[in-house]
């Protein structure tokens, strides 16, 4: 849908523009023998890997797998576990889509860029590549390929073979980054033609089922919103002796020390019965305590 296209594109343009940011303010090749690999690597992946993971857990889907159950009263046969696999691999699917946008983003901006390849695989060069000083040991040559991210350790006689494997390597690291672009393009584009393909709907009914799973939940979302509001108004209500918004309050409950000692302090969700919880320390009151004690009447509005 619409909604998603502009989030994936208001995620990708966010991770395009920090990218830019950590690369000019935090990277800094250390141009040094085994150090350049991990430095280059660490810049280029964990961020991905990072982003990937915040994309999960971002997602309202990731959640609705992890905590939901299966219903006790639906009897379990090899053909409701079949359609639970085929729904269990599209959501996964579908999540991890959602996901890897960001990380894609990341990957393909850096590598089109070049900075993090080049310092992560400079001393890794080929020796055809290298034109001076042939007759040095392979850890001189590696300890001098090392330094070719910064230009100022780089001596003199050696700068136009530096530049000549910066070039080397800034082609490669853009070649992989317009690859990884293609791939990700091509694997959607087919993966939406495939889901179209094996979809039981027709198009026109298809847009159907959209707009009413996006009408249901934002239904569903006013409904919780109102009827949450309501319930825990009553149990303000049994507190205070009145609802906020009240007009002509007549009198008000004035709570005892040891009623204010039950709902204050921390609280997990705790478990009533099969079917029921107790949500707060002040629905846990509600449900046990009578509403009796201290009241003050008020003889004007304020």
């Amino acid at each position: 849908g619409k909604e998603v296209v502009i989030a994936n594109a208001v995620i990708a343009i966010l991770t395009i523009g920090g990218q830019q940011l950590f690369s000019f303010f935090t990277f800094s090749c250390p141009c040094h023998v085994g150090q350049n690999l991990i430095y280059g690597l660490a810049f280029l992946g964990v961020p991905a890997l990072i982003l990937l993971i915040v994309g999960y857990a971002l997602n309202n889907q990731t959640w609705r797998l992890v905590m939901g159950k299966s219903s006790h009263f639906e009897r379990e046969t090899s053909s409701n576990w079949l359609l639970k696999c085929k729904l269990l691999c599209f959501v996964l699917c579908s999540i991890t889509g959602r996901a890897l946008v960001a990380p894609v983003t990341w990957l393909a901006v850096t590598l089109i860029n070049g900075s993090y390849y080049i310092c992560a695989v400079s001393e890794y060069v080929p020796v055809n590549y290298y034109g001076a000083a042939p007759n040095v040991t392979a850890s001189e040559r590696s300890r001098i390929l090392a330094t070719f991210p910064c230009r100022q350790l780089v001596p003199p006689e050696l700068t136009r073979a530096r530049d000549e494997v910066i070039l080397l390597l800034r082609y490669q690291s853009q070649v992989a980054g317009w690859l990884l672009i293609a791939v990700v393009v091509i694997t959607v584009f087919l993966s939406y033609c495939l889901a179209s393909c094996f979809s039981p709907l027709s198009f026109l009914h298809f847009r159907y089922w959209n707009s009413y799973v996006h009408n249901e939940q934002e239904l569903f979302d006013e409904a919780t919103e109102q009827h949450s509001r309501l319930y825990a108004m009553q149990n303000v209500r049994k507190f205070f002796g009145f609802v906020p918004g009240s007009e002509n309050v007549k009198e008000i409950r004035i709570p005892s020390l040891r009623e204010w000692q039950a709902i204050s302090g921390l609280a997990f969700l705790k478990r009533v019965d099969k079917e029921h919880y107790d949500y707060s320390l002040l629905h846990d009151w509600a449900l046990k305590e009578r509403a009796s004690g201290k009241y003050l009447r008020i003889d004007e509005d304020p």
